[in-house]
């Protein structure tokens, strides 16, 4: 589809044949942009091939049509996302923060999720300080929420076991992320992140267990 968009925006420009390959190791439907991510590279990359003069609010416009979330990606920076996502806000610098990501199994459909939602204009959320240690900035995140995440739960009840399991492995903030299953706990460093995850992978070897920074 990012192909197909940018293609039709070239018009006449001469849009060599491509062939691309995805090797995807996240799970599918899991409410970590994968697949938007996968559609801002797809254009930076064949921007870069096809049409490197074209401006960067012209790409922007391409990347909402494709998602909401696919500027953000294009960005591949922390950035507070607006409206539908086409306002972005710089963020930052945020401090390192190591982490677990676990999926329970099931992909959860984010239009069931939107529409399983009982509350449809949320309050507004506190905004982030452009700097903060991470004992401040996990402090901060507990004054947010995830409005998605209760309904989510609802069709995905493993999301709940998740989370339960985050705490107990000695996650210092663990939420859903994005509209779900997918569940991230942040770790003190990423040496106890990492060491948590292989006890969770042995308790819960059929969820899928990953440690990284983000």
């Amino acid at each position: 589809a990012a192909r197909d968009r940018l293609r039709a925006f070239l018009g006449s420009r001469d849009t060599p044949a491509v062939r691309i390959r995805l090797e995807k190791n996240l799970p599918v439907a899991s409410g970590v942009g994968g697949g938007s991510s996968d559609a801002a590279t797809a254009l930076k990359e064949l921007t870069a091939l096809w049409a490197p003069d074209v401006p960067a609010s012209r790409l922007h416009e391409i990347a909402l049509a494709l998602g909401a979330d696919v500027p953000m990606c294009l960005e591949g920076r922390a950035l507070r996302a607006e409206g539908v996502g086409e306002r972005l806000v710089p963020v930052g610098p945020l401090p390192p923060l190591p982490m677990i990501l676990v999926n329970p199994g099931p992909a959860v459909s984010t239009a069931h999720v939107f529409g399983a939602l009982e509350r449809r204009e949320p309050a507004p959320l506190p905004d982030l300080p452009d700097s903060l240690p991470l004992p401040g900035l996990l402090a901060r995140l507990e004054e947010t929420r995830n409005d998605l995440q209760q309904a989510a739960a609802g069709l995905a009840p493993d999301i709940t076991a998740v989370l339960a399991e985050l705490g107990e492995a000695g996650a210092r903030f663990a939420r859903m992320s994005g509209s779900g299953a997918t569940c991230f706990g942040i770790f003190p460093s990423l040496l106890l992140a990492e060491e948590a995850a292989r006890g969770l992978s042995r308790r819960r070897p059929e969820w899928f267990v990953k440690a990284t920074v983000a």
